[in-house]
């Protein structure tokens, strides 16, 4: 029976993009980016959304806040601002954080779509 346990958390956490939260300023999981056709629609901080900026969406960190989002495969990151909220529906397959195209670039996954991702949170006006 405890084998079966431990079976079943070890595919729940391998299979369905389990985030977890090292404290309260990090966060481990997947990110994806915005969709093409959302650019000039609105955030929830009521600025317009712009493929160019390096901003994102999460549900982890308060609207305003400034992270830094590094890509474990290969090691790139980038900072930005949270200006969005994601779908409730994003955080039960385990995404973190949705970033603008620009972001994704940088980042190095736009090709493969989603990647996984540390989001730390750092001070406004921090520099890679």
């Amino acid at each position: 029976m405890k084998k079966i346990i431990i079976l079943l958390t070890f595919f729940l956490v391998a299979f369905t993009g389990f985030s977890r939260k090292d404290g309260a300023d990090t966060v481990y999981g997947i990110a994806s980016f915005y969709s093409a056709n959302l650019d000039s629609t609105l955030t929830a901080t009521g600025e317009y959304y712009t493929h160019g900026k390096l901003t994102a969406a999460s549900n982890h960190f308060k609207l305003g806040t400034w992270v830094r989002v590094t890509n474990l495969k290969n090691g790139r990151s980038v900072i930005v601002r949270i200006n969005d909220r994601m779908h409730t529906r994003m955080a039960k397959k385990g995404r973190v954080v949705d970033l603008s195209r620009s972001a994704a670039k940088l980042l190095g996954f736009m090709k493969g779509g989603l990647t996984r991702v540390q989001v730390v949170k750092v001070p406004k006006g921090t520099k890679e």
